[in-house]
C-alpha cells in the first residue's frame, strides 16, 4: 500500500508569522493535534510542524500572550517527511524510529501535500501490525524515564 492511499490530502497549514492563538484555533477547529507550517500559502513549501503540545508547553506554561506571540520560534524544523509514492511500511518505520505520531507528506519541491497520522494507519492497517507500530511510537525515551531512588 502506498502513502497516497492512507494520507490526509491538502492539510490546513499555517505560517511562521501566525499567532499562537490563531494556530490554536486552527487545531481546535480542524480537530487535529498538529499542523504543518509552510513558508507561504501559495507554494506550501514545508518549513516545520507545530503541535498542541508545543503551544501549551511554550506559550501557556510561560504565560505568553497568545495573541501577540508568533509561532516562529516554537516550530519544530528538524523534520521527518515522506513522499506519496512510498510504501506505507517506510512511513511506519520512520514513525517508530523517530517516535512520531504524524509525518508530513511532501512532493519533489518540498510542497506539503498531505499528512500521515497514527489515526490514518489505524483505519487501514491490520490490528496486529498497528499494535506494534503504536507500541514503538509510544515507548518512553530512556533519557526521559524517571531515575530509580
Amino acid at each position: 500500500m502506498k502513502i497516497r492511499d492512507v494520507m490526509t490530502r491538502n492539510p490546513k497549514c499555517c505560517l511562521p508569522t501566525d499567532s499562537a492563538q490563531k494556530v490554536a484555533a486552527m487545531l481546535r477547529d480542524n480537530n487535529v493535534g498538529s499542523v504543518p507550517v509552510v513558508l507561504d500559502q501559495q507554494s506550501k513549501k514545508l518549513y516545520g510542524m507545530i503541535t498542541d503540545r508545543d503551544l501549551c508547553c511554550s506559550v501557556l506554561a510561560d504565560g505568553l500572550d497568545s495573541r501577540k506571540t508568533t509561532i516562529e520560534k516554537l516550530v519544530s524544523t528538524d523534520l521527518v517527511t515522506c513522499r506519496d509514492g512510498e510504501n506505507v511500511e517506510k512511513c511506519e518505520k520512520a514513525m517508530q524510529d523517530h517516535q512520531l505520531r504524524r509525518i508530513p507528506v511532501v512532493d519533489g519541491q518540498g510542497k506539503c501535500i498531505g499528512i500521515v497520522a497514527q489515526a490514518d494507519l489505524a483505519l487501514k492497517e491490520q490490528p496486529e501490525k498497528l499494535h506494534r507500530v503504536v507500541a514503538e511510537i509510544s515507548k518512553p525515551e530512556r533519557s526521559k524515564l524517571p531515575l530509580a531512588a
